[in-house]
C-alpha cells in the first residue's frame, strides 16, 4: 500500500494520472457492483466529470462510493444521538480511501425540479445560507458601496447638530412606513403615549382629532416627538427627544427640517445605517435572500434567473 501524499502510476485500466502535488482523494480497491478492485487518484478542489458507456460504473464511483463513503464518514463524527437519527449506513467495499471530504449528492431526477429549484434548494442548504449571510453578512450601501453600520444615539444627536443654527427641526417616530389602513389605533396609542401631533402623508395633525385617512391607499405616519431649533444648549433635550423616537419608533428616528417653504426627511436607524451618505436602511432578514419571497426576488425576473423573451415583447394591440 502506497503513501497517499505519492503519486504512483495507476494500473493499466484506462484511467488518467493526476499531476504531481495536486491535492487528491485517493482510492484503492474499489469493488462497488461492477466495479472490479480499481484503484485512482480524483483531484480535490477541481471540476471533475465521469464519462463511459451505461454499465461502465460511473454512478458506482460517483454515489455508491464517493458519496456513500464521505456520507457515512461525516456521520460517524456526529453525537450518538445524532448517529441514532441517521441510522447506519453500510461501507462501500474499499480497501483504502485519503483525502475524501463530506460529500454531497444531486442525482439527476427529469421532471422532479421546478423552475425555481437551485443547488441550494435541492441540497438543502439554501435556508442555512440565508440565515449565515443575514445575521453574519456585512451588508453595503448600493450608492456608494462603503459598509453599512450601526449609528448610537450619539451619533444621531451629532449629525442633527450639525445642521445650520436657528435652523427648526421636528424630531418625529416612524410608525407606519407605506402600509394601506385607517390607523385609528395607531392615532389613539400617540395619545396615549402623551404626544399631542401626529404627522400624517407629511401633514402635522391633531393626534386626538386627526383627519379621515383612506382605507385603500397607502401612508405614512409619525408621531411628533417634539420640535426645536438648533442653539446653543439645545443638545440635552435633543438627546431626551432622539430617545425618545427610537423607542417609540422601534429603533429608528425620522428627523425632518425645514428649507424655505418644504421640509426635508432624513431616516436615522440603531440598526443599519450609511455614516456618508446619510442613508439608512432595514436591518438585514433571511427572506431578503429568498428569490421565493416577493421581498427578495429580483423585479425583473421574479426570482427566475432567467428574463424570457416575451417579457421584452411590447404588447401592440
Amino acid at each position: 500500500m502506497s503513501d497517499s501524499t505519492s503519486q504512483q502510476p495507476l494500473p493499466a485500466t484506462g484511467l488518467p494520472t493526476v499531476l504531481p502535488g495536486t491535492p487528491v482523494i485517493h482510492l484503492e480497491g474499489v469493488r462497488v457492483h461492477n466495479l472490479r478492485n480499481i484503484t485512482l487518484d480524483i483531484p480535490r478542489n477541481q471540476l471533475v466529470t465521469m464519462t463511459g458507456l451505461s454499465g461502465s460504473g460511473k454512478s458506482s464511483l460517483a454515489f455508491d462510493t464517493l458519496h456513500a463513503e464521505g456520507q457515512r464518514r461525516y456521520l460517524e463524527q456526529l453525537s450518538a444521538g445524532g448517529r441514532q437519527l441517521a441510522g447506519q449506513l453500510p461501507r462501500p467495499d474499499i480497501d483504502l480511501a485519503l483525502g475524501l471530504p463530506p460529500t454531497i449528492s444531486v442525482q439527476q431526477r427529469p421532471g422532479t425540479a421546478s423552475r425555481r429549484a437551485t443547488l441550494a434548494s435541492l441540497t438543502e442548504v439554501h435556508d442555512f445560507f440565508r440565515l449565515l449571510f443575514a445575521r453574519a453578512g456585512q451588508a453595503h450601501c448600493p450608492q456608494c458601496g462603503n459598509p453599512v453600520a450601526r449609528q448610537s444615539q450619539q451619533e444621531i444627536v451629532d449629525r442633527i447638530l450639525q445642521l445650520p443654527e436657528r435652523q427648526r427641526v421636528m424630531i418625529l417616530a416612524p410608525l407606519i412606513r407605506g402600509r394601506r389602513g385607517s390607523f385609528r389605533q395607531v392615532f389613539e396609542q400617540i395619545t396615549r403615549d402623551g404626544f399631542v401631533r401626529a404627522r400624517v402623508d407629511g401633514e402635522v395633525v391633531d393626534a386626538a382629532d386627526p383627519p379621515p385617512v383612506s382605507a385603500k391607499a397607502s401612508h405614512f405616519i409619525e408621531a411628533v416627538i417634539d420640535r426645536i431649533v438648533i442653539r446653543e444648549g439645545i443638545a440635552p433635550r435633543l438627546q431626551e427627544s432622539v430617545t425618545l423616537a427610537l423607542s417609540h419608533g422601534n429603533g429608528s428616528c425620522l428627523v425632518s427640517w425645514q428649507e424655505g417653504d418644504t421640509w426635508q426627511d432624513r431616516l436615522f436607524s440603531e440598526r443599519f445605517a450609511c455614516p456618508d451618505c446619510d442613508h439608512s436602511f432595514p436591518e438585514l432578514e433571511p427572506r431578503d435572500f429568498s428569490f421565493n419571497n416577493p421581498w427578495g426576488a429580483c423585479p425583473a425576473c421574479q426570482g427566475l434567473g432567467v428574463i424570457s423573451p416575451a417579457d421584452h415583447t411590447t404588447d401592440t394591440t
